[in-house]
């Protein structure tokens, strides 16, 4: 498994560890965890298929049943809450290396946690990672490298490329 988001919290890093060795038993791969409220908190959970195909509505439905199942067992949150899954979608956040690869070329935006070269928030063509940092060019040509534990967050920018990129191909009939 890819090293944790560094943006997780560590309630966000205790229930990814307790989901993404049976995401991963199933056939997916956790994108990102997060925590949403107080009152009555939603865990959301963002999953990919490993195999790289689309997750449809009945993927989310499956995950939802087992991982509910787990999270009553494991009963990291106090109270009551609430379970939400959803696919990473087109306009994905980055949180992992292999994120940054795969999508190498297309346009994102990323945050980070204090500013890097004067500024935290940076815009421009996604150029890849490896174990520590991200990569992306920015729009006057020059490049930036954002270390992975200093970035807040990062998502692809929804493009003609990117929907071109990750469209399920049609059958013929």
């Amino acid at each position: 498994m890819d090293t944790p988001d560094p943006t997780h919290t560590s309630l966000e890093a205790r229930l990814a560890a307790i989901v993404a060795p049976t995401l991963e038993g199933m056939g997916y791969e956790l994108v990102r965890v997060a925590v949403l409220g107080r009152d009555r908190p939603t865990v959301q959970v963002m999953a990919d298929r490993a195999d790289g195909s689309q997750i449809n509505v009945a993927d989310c439905e499956t995950i939802s049943h087992t991982l509910s199942a787990v999270l009553d067992v494991e009963d990291p949150i106090p109270g009551a809450w609430s379970l939400e899954i959803s696919s990473a979608g087109i306009d994905r956040p980055l949180t992992r290396p292999k994120d940054w690869n795969r999508f190498s070329g297309h346009v994102a935006r990323a945050e980070t946690i204090a500013p890097i070269d004067g500024r935290r928030r940076f815009s421009g063509i996604v150029l890849g990672a490896d174990h520590s940092a991200a990569r992306i060019r920015l729009d006057d040509g020059s490049e930036i490298v954002l270390p992975l534990t200093a970035i807040r967050r990062a998502k692809l920018v929804l493009t003609d490329a990117l929907i071109e990129a990750t469209a399920t191909p049609t059958r013929p009939n």
